[in-house]
């Protein structure tokens, strides 16, 4: 088993959404002992924006490409590599102005790519990232769940199907802005679903 974590809060230390999603991991490594964990901290190794030079050079064919347009594609690459040989992605999403952090917005844009991790046909998109298990530990300063507020969810269940992940959970952590009491009784209860979605 190859686990792929993904940390996309702007925080190096101190993240509740990456620390939930390290604990997970570990759990993970728990119960398989020989499997593999990768982990892409987007803080550390920040993804460039898509722009314009990131589109010319996508869109240049590979032998037509100048050296800094073929750098920049490698970037995704890397990326897409690092998906694609993953058998769960553990990703950590802390909610940053009722949506994701630009970090988590920067990786999706570059592991989306035509050909590789979809395609169109006759009977509309097909996503080709398919087998894959895929924990989502949600972290949020008030309380968003099952509210037409929570923006996160739909977008990234959305995502994840339209690139052939199906298999997806979610894990909350919420109420974690509002005292320490809250704060306590947040993590325990991300804890919980933790253990209880790996039991």
């Amino acid at each position: 088993m190859n686990i792929l974590q993904i940390n996309s809060s702007a925080r190096i230390v101190g993240s509740h959404s990456s620390n939930l999603a390290n604990q997970l991991s570990a759990r993970l490594l728990e119960q398989h002992a020989s499997a593999n964990l990768a982990v892409r901290d987007l803080a550390v190794t920040p993804q460039p924006t898509l722009d314009e030079s990131a589109l010319q050079a996508l869109f240049t064919p590979a032998d037509q490409r100048t050296p800094e347009q073929a750098a920049r594609v490698a970037l995704d690459d890397a990326l897409i590599a690092e998906v694609q040989a993953a058998n769960v992605l553990v990703i950590g999403v802390p909610m940053y102005n009722f949506g994701i952090s630009s970090q988590l917005k920067n990786w999706i844009d570059a592991i989306s790519r035509a050909q590789v991790t979809f395609r169109y046909t006759a009977n509309g998109p097909e996503g080709l990232l398919t087998g894959k298990k895929v924990y989502v530990v949600l972290t949020r300063g008030g309380l968003y769940r099952n509210t037409p507020n929570d923006t996160q969810m739909p977008y990234l269940k959305t995502f994840f199907a339209f690139l052939g992940m199906t298999d997806v959970e979610f894990i909350y952590a919420e109420g974690l802005a509002m005292g320490a009491e809250s704060e306590q009784r947040a993590i325990s209860d991300a804890q919980a679903q933790i253990e209880a979605a790996l039991a």
